[in-house]
């Protein structure tokens, strides 16, 4: 069976992510004085949504849900995520297969992590600096001060972006460690566990969806 991978630090209820990596020469520096501005506000506004919306006790686990799947299409890059995630396999997935795994994908983000915010306790995030990596792509350095531990988690924040403001995350790594990574390595280890086809991995996601965190 998958591991209950870890695609948000517990008790870290504005972390979300998982990504597809890129990188580029660098801009001109008024332009990426510019972009990089844009993309640490993205990210804090990003981070009080969700605690506002999420975190909120008198909603129910539909709502919840509901609440938390419109951040993530809004926010995240997920069919990119979610063809990182896949790997090679991708390349090898018929379209039917493909539009069923990318459905599922979100689902199982869905199910898996909404409730999490339940477990929100305080923490704050702070922003700390802005690498821009080339025109579109650059990275958010925070930290996250949690109340019940003396030392403050690291978070980088991989965002795309453009010209016109959009903006959208497509890796989070947590103490250097990135967990869209860390979600392929998990499921390529699973497909070749399986055979080497997609179809052991669906079954396998449907019934996580099913079973709820």
């Amino acid at each position: 069976m998958l591991r209950r991978q870890v695609f948000l630090v517990p008790r870290v209820a504005s972390l979300f992510a998982v990504a597809l990596l890129t990188a580029g020469g660098l801009p001109q520096p008024a332009y990426a004085d510019e972009f990089g501005d844009g993309a640490k506000k993205f990210v804090e506004v990003l981070a009080n949504d969700a605690i506002r919306s999420l975190t909120v006790n008198d909603i129910s686990k539909a709502e919840r849900e509901s609440r938390f799947r419109n951040l993530v299409i809004r926010n995240f890059a997920i069919k990119s995520i979610g063809k990182f995630a896949l790997g090679r396999y991708w390349r090898k997935a018929r379209d039917p297969v493909r539009k069923e795994y990318l459905r599922l994908f979100e689902d199982l983000m869905v199910a898996t992590y909404a409730h999490r915010f339940n477990n929100y306790a305080g923490e704050t995030l702070k922003i700390t600096r802005a690498e821009v990596r080339g025109k579109s792509d650059v990275i958010i350095y925070s930290t996250m001060i949690r109340i019940d531990a003396i030392k403050p988690l690291k978070v980088a924040w991989r965002v795309w972006g453009s010209k016109s403001g959009s903006y959208k995350i497509v890796d989070i790594a947590v103490e250097g460690i990135s967990l869209i990574q860390t979600q392929r390595s998990e499921f390529d280890s699973f497909i070749k566990k399986n055979g080497g086809t997609l179809d052991p991995l669906l079954v396998e996601i449907r019934k996580r969806i099913e079973a709820g965190p």
